[in-house]
C-alpha cells in the first residue's frame, strides 16, 4: 500500500463498503424459477420468483434476480410449480382416521357411534398411530399447520414432532369419564399438564380444549377462560354446531351459544371457535369484535346435512376465518386443497350469486385466513421476509392445472392434494417430490391397517354401539 498516493489509497477505500457488500448473503435454502403467491396484505404474484429461506424463517421474497443476492447451501428449482404459503387446518381431530369410513350416512352419528367408539378403543396407541398417519395424510395435501383437539394430546404432539408437523394442539375436557381421564374434567388437570410440558416448543402450541358448550358446565368453563388467560395459550371448542345446543342454550339461559359464551368469558382472542354454523348477525358482530377465530368446516357439515355457515357474512363483517377438515370421521380428508372447490362453489349456491366467495378470498381463507382465525398471524399465512417459513409447491403439470391462466382459480377449480410436491415447515423440508422425508409413510399406513384389523374384529363381536 505505501506505493500508493494518497488519492488512490482514499479511492481504494471507498470502494471497499462496496465490494463487501456485494458479497452473497448466505441462506439455506433458495426457491427459484416458482410462479410465487405470497399472500401478502397485497396480494403480489411474481411470475418467475425466488423466496429466500434461512433456518426457520423466510428472509426474501421476489423476481428472478432476487437469487444473485444468496449463496445458498441449498436451491430448490420449482420449475414453474407455484410457490405458496402452507395450507392452515384451523379444525380436526387427526387420531380418528382409525375411524375413518364408519358410521358414514346414518343419524345421531355423535351419540350412537363416535362417543361409544372412543370409549371402547381409544388409548395412546390409537392416538398416536391414528394422528401420524392423518398428519402423513397432511403433509401430502399441503397442510403445514393444524388444530388439533382430543384425548391424550400429548401423543398427538409426539407425531407432529416426529413429521416435523406444526400444531395448535388442544388437550380435550368434558363432563363426562374419558379415554384418558376416568372422572369427569379429568381433561382440565390433563391440559395443564401438557400445556406446561410443551410450553415454548418451536413446533406446538399447547391449548385447552373443552368440548362443546353442551358437554362442558358454565362453571367450568369460566375456569377455563381464568386458567388460558393466567397461562396465556388458546381455546378450541366446537361452537353453534348442534341444533340441540342451540334448542337447549336458549331454553336454561336464553343465549345463543356465542353469548353464552360471552357470559362466562371465553370468547375473546384466545378462542377458536369450531362450526359457527348457527349464528345469527348479533352473534357475528359478538365474534368481529372478540376477536375470536372461527375454523370452517364447510365439508363436514354439509356431509352431516347440518347446514351451511354464514361465512360471507363474517368475512365481510371482519371475522376472523380459516378453513378446516373436521376431523376423519366427520370429513373423511384432511388436506385444506380438497375443501377449497366446495368453499366457492357451495356459498354461490347458498347465496344464489356466483360473485360471492371468489378464488383469490377461499385461497387467502385457506393461508393467511387460517393464520388469523389460529391468531398466528404475525408468524404465519403469507411469504414474507420474517415469516416462518412454511413453504408449499404446488405442481402445474398434471392434465387438469393446464392450462395454467389464473392460479388462483386453478388451486381451488382444479387442483388435488396429489398435485403437491414439495412441503416445507419451519424451514426444513419435510417432503420432496412427493416423498414424505421424516416419517415411513408405508409402515405408518401397514400399522394403521393392523390396528384397522384389530377394530373390525371387535366391531364384528358387536362392540360398539
Amino acid at each position: 500500500m505505501r506505493n500508493l498516493s494518497t488519492a488512490a489509497v482514499m479511492m481504494l477505500a471507498a470502494l471497499l463498503p462496496t465490494q463487501a457488500a456485494a458479497q452473497p448473503e448466505p441462506a439455506d435454502l433458495l426457491i427459484v424459477r416458482g410462479h410465487v403467491l405470497t399472500l401478502n396484505e397485497r396480494r403480489e404474484v411474481i411470475r418467475d420468483g425466488v423466496v429466500a429461506i434461512r433456518g426457520e424463517r423466510v428472509v426474501a421474497v421476489g423476481g428472478a434476480e432476487l437469487a444473485a443476492r444468496f449463496a445458498a447451501r441449498r436451491t430448490l428449482d420449482a420449475r414453474g410449480a407455484l410457490v405458496l404459503p402452507g395450507m392452515v387446518n384451523a379444525h380436526t381431530h387427526a387420531s380418528m382416521t382409525v375411524f375413518r369410513g364408519l358410521g358414514d350416512d346414518v343419524p345421531d352419528r355423535l351419540r350412537r357411534f363416535i362417543f361409544p367408539l372412543e370409549k371402547h378403543f381409544v388409548d395412546r396407541e390409537i392416538v398416536h398411530w391414528g394422528a401420524l398417519h392423518g398428519i402423513v395424510e397432511m403433509i401430502e395435501g399441503g397442510v403445514t399447520t393444524f388444530a388439533d383437539m382430543y384425548y391424550f394430546e400429548e401423543e398427538v404432539a409426539r407425531a407432529a414432532r416426529l413429521a416435523g408437523m406444526r400444531g395448535v394442539l388442544g388437550q380435550t375436557i368434558v363432563n363426562f369419564p374419558a379415554p384418558d381421564a376416568p372422572e369427569p374434567y379429568g381433561g382440565i388437570a390433563r391440559a395443564r399438564r401438557f400445556i406446561a410440558d410443551h410450553r415454548g416448543d418451536p413446533l406446538i402450541t399447547p391449548a385447552f380444549a373443552p368440548h362443546a358448550p353442551y358437554t362442558v358446565e358454565p362453571d367450568r368453563l369460566r375456569e377455563i377462560a381464568r386458567l388460558a388467560e393466567e397461562l396465556d395459550v388458546p381455546v378450541l371448542m366446537h361452537v353453534a354446531e348442534m341444533t340441540d345446543e342451540i334448542a337447549n342454550l336458549r331454553r336454561d339461559h336464553n343465549r345463543t351459544p356465542v353469548q353464552h359464551l360471552e357470559s362466562v368469558g371465553l370468547l375473546n382472542r384466545r378462542l377458536v371457535a369450531a362450526h359457527c354454523i348457527f349464528v345469527d348477525d348479533a352473534d357475528i358482530e359478538l365474534l368481529r369484535a372478540s376477536g375470536a377465530g372461527v375454523a370452517h368446516a364447510l365439508v363436514a357439515n354439509i356431509k352431516s346435512a347440518k347446514g351451511v355457515a354464514p361465512v360471507t357474512k363474517m368475512l365481510a363483517a371482519g371475522v376472523r376465518v380459516g378453513l378446516a377438515t373436521d376431523g376423519p370421521m366427520s370429513g373423511n380428508t384432511l388436506d385444506i386443497i380438497g375443501q377449497l372447490g366446495y368453499a366457492a362453489k357451495v356459498h354461490k349456491l347458498d347465496r344464489r350469486d356466483r360473485n360471492v366467495m371468489p378464488a383469490v378470498d377461499v385461497v387467502e381463507m385457506a393461508t393467511r385466513g387460517g393464520a388469523r382465525a389460529l391468531h398466528l398471524e404475525d408468524r404465519l399465512g403469507s411469504l414474507e421476509p420474517g415469516k416462518l417459513a412454511d413453504v408449499i409447491l404446488v405442481d402445474t403439470d398434471s392434465t387438469a392445472m393446464v392450462p395454467l391462466h389464473d392460479p388462483y382459480a386453478a388451486l381451488v377449480y382444479a387442483a388435488s392434494p396429489r398435485d403437491v410436491r414439495t412441503t416445507i415447515i419451519h424451514g426444513r423440508i419435510v417432503m420432496e417430490d412427493r416423498r414424505v422425508l421424516t416419517v415411513d409413510a408405508a409402515a405408518v399406513r401397514a400399522r394403521m391397517r393392523a390396528i384397522t384389523d384389530r377394530i373390525n374384529a371387535a366391531l364384528a363381536k358387536g362392540l360398539p354401539p
